[in-house]
């Protein structure tokens, strides 16, 4: 009888940098790899814990000032559309969706560009070249999709989300789109037709990354119905924004430690004769 031991990635914390979302803070990351025959095992559970994939690393904010950043996810059984998103379907009907594999187009990366020049051109990313951009796309150990929004008007590539895929839902990895467009809030359309995607598919959640109370950033996930965020090991509904103002209190973040003993590794246990 031959027994495996359960997964036991190691954890790290990043050094302390300028918080992207709120004025006056520094941010910092607790993250382990993402590499090996589990990673896909992996991935499932620690995104259903709050934890955020990008490219071979998986990260959760561990702050040292705050807890603020919650990530966020939508329960496709709760959500309802608004008034707003059924506008923002309607002004969009132009558009073709198309999912590839995770593979880095030249239309692609200059769509990024036009992308975080106009929204982000001080942000994290505004240095990354075309190589850098592959890399981002294409460095993925588990099932990933590139998803396409093209203008059937004009056959032009107008929004892309680099999408994973978890064994309980679509997790929006990265998305980016034209910025001459704003009244059509292709941001917002394409979480909305994520979530029909996932419908269709029989997944319960679309996974949107962090939400953080205080940052107009972020603000929009919020005006999502059936919102729910993973704050205190747990995820609830999101009701009532102003109930989670206490996580930007230092004392609401626990010691490091804390955090890593807390986390539910997946465990294999395979038995072979």
């Amino acid at each position: 009888m031959r027994h495996t031991l359960p997964i036991a990635p190691q954890f790290y914390v990043t050094a302390p940098q300028p918080c992207p979302y709120l004025a006056d803070r520094m941010e910092r990351k607790l993250f382990t790899a993402l590499q090996g025959d589990d990673a896909e095992q992996l991935n499932n559970s620690l995104s259903q814990q709050g934890f955020r994939r990008s490219q071979n690393v998986l990260y959760r904010p561990s702050c040292a000032e705050c807890s603020a950043c919650l990530s966020a996810r939508i329960n496709i059984s709760d959500f309802t559309l608004t008034r707003s998103q059924k506008r923002t379907l309607k002004r969009n009907t132009h558009l073709k969706r198309r999912a590839t594999s995770p593979w880095a187009t030249e239309d692609q990366y200059a769509l990024f560009r036009r992308y975080l020049d106009s929204r982000h051109a001080d942000g994290g990313m505004a240095d990354m070249d075309v190589f850098e951009f592959a890399a981002m796309v294409e460095e993925t150990p588990i099932r990933s999709r590139v998803v396409e929004y093209s203008d059937t008007t004009q056959d032009e590539l107008t929004a892309v989300s680099l999408t994973d895929v978890l064994e309980d839902g679509l997790s929006m990895v990265y998305s980016f789109y034209t910025p001459d467009l704003p009244r059509n809030s292709l941001g917002t359309y394409m979480i909305l037709d994520h979530i029909e995607i996932a419908r269709e598919a029989g997944l319960p959640y679309v996974y949107l990354g962090y939400w953080v109370p205080g940052s107009p950033k972020m603000s929009y996930k919020a005006s999502f119905t059936g919102l729910e965020v993973y704050s205190g090991g747990s995820w609830q509904p999101m009701q009532d924004a102003a109930s989670f103002e206490a996580n930007l209190h230092p004392l609401s973040t626990d010691p490091i430690a804390e955090q890593v003993s807390n986390i539910n590794l997946p465990d294999r246990r395979a038995h072979s004769s």
